[in-house]
């Protein structure tokens, strides 16, 4: 298996000239495909879902915690392409935080 995608950034920190055009963040989200939270986190750097999670205000991993991100039925997991590469994202509340290999048109 090819190295797990760190986490790249949220939409809503998206190049403008990545958003409409061709291959970029309109067309990962017109294309995405739902998957499970288990293929979700196979592809992704664990350290950095983790970072993530904890910034969203989630609890890590345990089973006696009240909220977790693998628990919030809110949160949904999809796989896509960003200019020919497969990326994998989540969102929570309207959000995309995307995993992606850097591009080398991304700023």
């Amino acid at each position: 298996m090819s190295a797990r995608l760190p986490f790249f950034r949220r939409c809503v920190d998206w190049p403008r000239d990545d958003v409409h055009g061709s291959g970029g963040l309109c067309d990962i989200v017109a294309q995405e495909r739902d998957i499970t939270r288990r293929t979700f986190l196979w592809h992704v750097e664990r350290q950095d879902r983790e970072d993530v999670e904890r910034e969203l205000g989630y609890a890590p991993h345990d089973p006696s915690a009240c909220l977790t991100m693998a628990r919030d039925w809110h949160v949904s997991y999809h796989r896509s392409r960003w200019h020919g590469a497969a990326v994998y994202f989540f969102r929570h509340s309207a959000i995309e935080y995307v995993f992606a290999a850097a591009w080398e048109g991304a700023q």
